[in-house]
């Protein structure tokens, strides 16, 4: 969008807007995908979150949905197990392997 003067052009203005996809149009897996791929704690993030109860646990339990409904709950079954440990606190992150040394 091209403001000038405080203004949006003309010419943007008689463009048709494109529409927002509508969520009805993807798979309950490709939403899950989705919401993993937003949820997956990266390398960047890792020492910042690596001990967020709560990071963690949407981590793996989005993890364990899309293996649901890749119908895999044999891969599911331990990412659920990991996330409730995650939240009863009966686990916690281990220590970083690059620092101490």
């Amino acid at each position: 969008m091209t403001i000038v003067n405080g203004f949006v052009s003309a010419s943007e203005l008689d463009e048709p807007r494109k529409e927002s996809p509508n969520l009805a149009d993807f798979s309950a897996e490709e939403l899950a995908q989705a919401l993993m791929t937003k949820l997956t704690i990266t390398d960047k993030d890792w020492h910042r979150l690596k001990a967020n109860r709560k990071a963690r646990a949407s981590e793996q339990a989005i993890a364990a949905l899309v293996f649901l409904l890749k119908n895999q709950p044999e891969e599911a079954l331990p990412r659920l197990q990991q996330a409730v440990n995650w939240l009863d606190r009966s686990i916690s992150a281990p220590p970083c392997e690059t620092h101490g040394k």
